[in-house]
């Protein structure tokens, strides 16, 4: 989810085999690109830390172990492991707000996630009001974060839902397409997802993600990707993201979100996740 492009990714890597190394708990660096599907990344029973969406997360049953999750550098995240959608449009956009955004075109990430779907949703429930349609169309999922910021950029779509913490990274790897966009609105923070583990956390491997701020090796690599330390959050706390599903869901099953919906979020528009 946070590999916005190759620079990045290479970071990551970086960073958790320097965190691994010397615990005795060597992880494996995995290639999971789009279009492979994210759902079936969680699903492997091989996992060490892994980034797994709030959302997910928040609804699965029983929870998977949490290693830990990142507190965001940049001043705008208060020191907190929390995230938020930035509602983004083309730099020269006529739109101003987000009410401005309304009858036109919309991009999702996939219906499943917290920042590039549902987040939104609860967001607008105070401004669906009597209006038939909020947009006029949702195009077809753009799987990550960067996806949906280049749906903007090319045309493809008006506005775009982006993970907070996914657009400070762009802006540090790809400002030349960061620039193209501008921040019209952002919806309430909740807490940032998680690296997850699909067995018992090796307690050596979850101290190296706890003081990674104090580890010197580490260092220039939470500067570039904007991390000021990993902390272990409390699971309970992703309780408010299932109830903000839960109301958004509703919200979406009331009314006519879009005149025209793309055929693969039928699910999300006809029934429960």
């Amino acid at each position: 989810m946070y590999s916005i492009v190759p620079a990045v990714g290479q970071c990551w890597q970086e960073l958790l085999e320097g965190l691994s190394e010397g615990v005795g708990v060597p992880l494996k660096y995995l290639e999971h690109r789009p279009p492979a599907p994210v759902h079936e990344l969680w699903r492997r029973e091989d996992l060490g830390a892994v980034f797994m969406c709030a959302l997910p997360f928040a609804r699965a049953v029983p929870r998977p172990p949490v290693v830990a999750a990142p507190v965001p550098a940049p001043a705008s995240f208060h020191g907190q492991p929390q995230y938020w959608s930035d509602l983004v449009v083309r730099a020269d956009s006529s739109c101003k707000s987000l009410e401005d955004t309304f009858g036109r075109r919309i991009a999702f990430t996939t219906m499943d996630s917290q920042s590039g779907c549902l987040a939104l949703l609860h967001h607008l429930m105070s401004a669906a009001g009597s209006r038939r349609a909020l947009y006029q169309r949702v195009i077809e999922p753009r799987l990550t974060p960067l996806g949906a910021m280049t749906a903007v950029v090319d045309g493809l779509a008006d506005v775009a839902p982006v993970d907070s913490f996914a657009f400070s990274l762009a802006q540090q790897f790809v400002p030349e397409l960061t620039s193209r966009l501008r921040v019209v609105a952002s919806t309430e923070p909740t807490p940032i997802p998680p690296l997850i583990s699909s067995g018992p956390v090796h307690p050596a491997l979850e101290r190296a993600f706890l003081q990674a701020h104090e580890n010197a090796s580490v260092a220039p690599l939470m500067s570039k990707l904007r991390i000021s330390r990993f902390v272990r959050p409390d699971p309970d706390v992703y309780d408010v993201v299932t109830r903000r599903f839960d109301a958004a869901i509703s919200f979406w099953h009331e009314q006519p979100f879009a005149s025209s919906v793309h055929p693969e979020f039928a699910q999300l528009a006809t029934g429960p996740m």
